[in-house]
């Protein structure tokens, strides 16, 4: 009888363990919530930044699971920096698309910028004068490169969990190697990548 049991009992184990496992996906809900509070930590300009408690750390799959094909709205700090990544340093490296981050953080909850991700990265839309032209080239935002997509939302995700040293010294500005804004001998250059130069304002205060 014992050994009836025990079979029995194995043998629901082998059932329920699976279900389970199926069961851990995270909600994309919450790991919107979870971004929402680490966007709040980096808008915080005062003092130094805590370290993120692991229960805040977004995951590789939690980041999948809030966008698992670059399909997921726009309207969610992930997907609104992993697109922004994606699209302005096209062609580019990781290491330019780290910097692209640098700056949208930089940026984020300073005097002149908003206090959202996708406030930083819209801006300027309502008057056809984005900051990040991605938002406002009248293009398609259709992913077509998976595996660069897939680094983006990486950085992404690093990003949000302040995981990323600021490569740029606190730019808030950038543009390709390939054009001379004007705007650019009002600032400060403060770093170069392979695709882009970085600036921030000479006073401290953006224009």
């Amino acid at each position: 009888m014992r050994l009836v049991a025990l079979s029995i009992c194995l043998l629901i184990t082998a059932f329920v363990v699976p279900s389970q496992a199926a069961d851990a996906t995270p909600e994309p809900e919450a790991v919107v919530s979870k971004a929402q509070l680490l966007e709040e930590k980096a808008a915080d300009k005062d003092g130094a930044t805590p370290a993120v408690p692991k229960s805040e750390i977004i995951t590789q799959s939690e980041a999948q699971a809030v966008d698992p094909e670059g399909a997921a709205s726009v309207d969610d700090a992930i997907v609104c920096l992993s697109r922004t990544l994606y699209w302005e340093a096209k062609g580019g490296t990781d290491a330019d698309m780290t910097a692209v981050a640098n700056v949208v953080l930089n940026r984020l909850g300073h005097e002149g910028f908003p206090d959202t991700i996708c406030g930083v990265v819209k801006q300027g839309s309502e008057k056809k004068a984005c900051q990040f032209s991605w938002w406002c080239d009248g293009r398609s935002d259709q992913v077509k490169e998976d595996e660069r997509y897939a680094a983006s939302k990486e950085i992404a995700r690093k990003a949000l969990n302040q995981q990323l040293a600021d490569r740029t010294n606190g730019a808030m500005y950038f543009h390709d190697r390939n054009v001379k804004p004007a705007w650019a001998s009002e600032y400060i250059k403060t770093a170069e990548t392979g695709k882009f130069l970085f600036y921030k304002p000479k006073a401290g205060k953006p224009k």
